[in-house]
């Protein structure tokens, strides 16, 4: 297993994260099989949707934000109650073929880390195993 450091800089913000994925992929020497990746935190998570498009993440957001506003009247004391709701939403993992080395997406697919109350340095787990 690879463990990836993923740096967010705001407090809501999606990270596309297949180059680093990719990287740990190389460094397993994985040609070929099924990736898992999984993120141990209860405020972020992971998802993959669009990656030609920027504006898609932007909506993305906007939506999770208009679903679970950050201010309501939520009973966890800690204040950051929508964040554990969208990490939830999201989840916590996704599994990605490996073909030739490279993440197996459709055409448009990425795979992004989406953090919910950053900023902060967040670990993202990667294990993938041979076909």
């Amino acid at each position: 297993m690879k463990e990836i450091a993923v740096r967010t800089t705001s407090h809501t913000q999606f990270v596309n994260i297949d180059a680093r994925v990719e990287d740990a992929i190389a460094a397993m020497g994985i040609r070929d099989g099924l990736c898992h990746v999984f993120v141990p935190h209860t405020t972020a998570g992971i998802t993959i949707n669009e990656n030609a498009d920027p504006d898609v993440v932007a909506d993305m957001i906007q939506a999770l934000e208009r679903a679970v506003p950050w201010q309501a009247h939520y009973a966890h004391a800690e204040g950051n109650a929508a964040a554990h709701v969208k990490a939830s939403m999201m989840g916590f993992s996704q599994t990605v073929p490996i073909r030739g080395g490279k993440l197996a997406f459709g055409t448009w697919q990425s795979l992004y880390f989406c953090e919910f109350d950053g900023p902060r340095t967040r670990k993202v787990w990667v294990q993938c195993v041979p076909a």
